[in-house]
């Protein structure tokens, strides 16, 4: 997070009125206007295997690229694949099971894979460029939110902790079930809820963990995030694992970069650990405001999300970017 910032700050700038969202704020997305009712939704993400499985590796991946548009309030069209594989050490056959994991995520979010680009690598990679459409008017940011918003979160937490778990050879593959299915859900329905309630602040939770995207968000929008950690769902053996340091090297880093900049009151550390733990296609963050939000998680319940739990609010902007509590 820090690293790249301060890369990021190195670079030109794009002075183009049409580029709506650049990398001011490390939003999920870029967002390029074409016509003032029709706009482009870029992104793209890659990474190493999180499970054994091939067909399913490719679904996360997936879906995780995909997110990024839903996290816009965009819709995917097409896609391209981008591999890494190392040809001369492992079948074939291995990637065509993830390209059919990744196609079969394309399809389900109504896209389709217009090509791709592959290199030989010593390791496995897989992802996807994504280009989507949303309209302007209608799209979301994580510079949207506003003091009064309450903050809803459409997956629970614990994918870092479960898979690394697994790698760890301390979880079965049916106690890493319940974190694959949440990693291979589209955010697609989350989106929806979130565009019925006009909601505009918008975050999804990946490599940041929930406290650096919350801060991203909160630093964004130029107000106070409180999150409530015992109203975080979290999938289940997530405390137990992270109790015996079950976690991505994430948490620490994510911890430190962010400093005296959060501030955590009656959080045990083990909690603050996995809060801050990366994510692997996790859920939206949605800032709406507190006299839609029963109809947030009720649209979230009705479209059958992960889950669909308050675990925050946003305030006026205090001495502190984020508090947990």
């Amino acid at each position: 997070m820090g690293a790249l910032a301060q890369v990021l700050r190195s670079l030109p700038s794009f002075d183009d009125p049409n580029l709506l969202v650049g990398t001011d704020h490390f939003d999920d997305a870029g967002v390029y206007r074409l016509t003032d009712t029709l706009a482009i939704v870029t992104t793209v993400d890659f990474f190493p295997p999180l499970v054994d499985d091939p067909y399913v590796f490719g679904q996360i991946a997936a879906a995780n690229s995909l997110s990024d548009v839903y996290a816009m309030g965009g819709r995917a069209v097409t896609v391209l694949n981008i591999v890494g594989f190392p040809d001369k050490d492992l079948p074939v056959e291995i990637l065509g099971d993830i390209l059919r994991g990744g196609a079969e995520r394309v399809l389900a979010a109504g896209a389709v894979v217009a090509g791709g680009h592959s290199v030989r690598d010593a390791e496995i990679k897989f992802g996807l460029s994504v280009t989507g459409v949303v309209d302007p008017s209608r799209m979301f940011t994580n510079g949207g939110a506003k003091a009064g918003d309450v903050l809803v979160l459409s997956k629970p937490i614990g994918s870092g902790v479960l898979t690394s778990a697994a790698k760890a050879g301390d979880i079965d593959e049916g106690g890493l079930a319940e974190a694959v299915a949440v990693m291979i859900d589209l955010n697609a329905a989350a989106s929806e809820a979130a565009i019925e309630v006009g909601a505009r602040g918008v975050t999804d939770i990946t490599g940041f963990g929930l406290i650096g995207h919350a801060f991203e968000l909160a630093e964004a929008s130029g107000v106070t995030i409180e999150l409530e950690a015992g109203k975080v769902p979290l999938l289940d053996q997530t405390i137990s694992l992270a109790k015996r340091k079950m976690l991505t090297r994430a948490h620490k880093t994510n911890l430190a970069h962010l400093g005296d900049r959060v501030v955590a009151s009656g959080v045990d550390e083990t909690t603050l650990a996995v809060l801050a733990d990366a994510q692997t296609s996790g859920g939206l963050l949605i800032a709406v405001g507190e006299d839609r939000a029963d109809e947030l998680v009720a649209g979230l319940k009705k479209r059958g999300t992960k889950s669909a739990a308050v675990v925050g609010r946003a305030v006026p902007k205090g001495a502190s970017v984020l508090t947990v509590q």
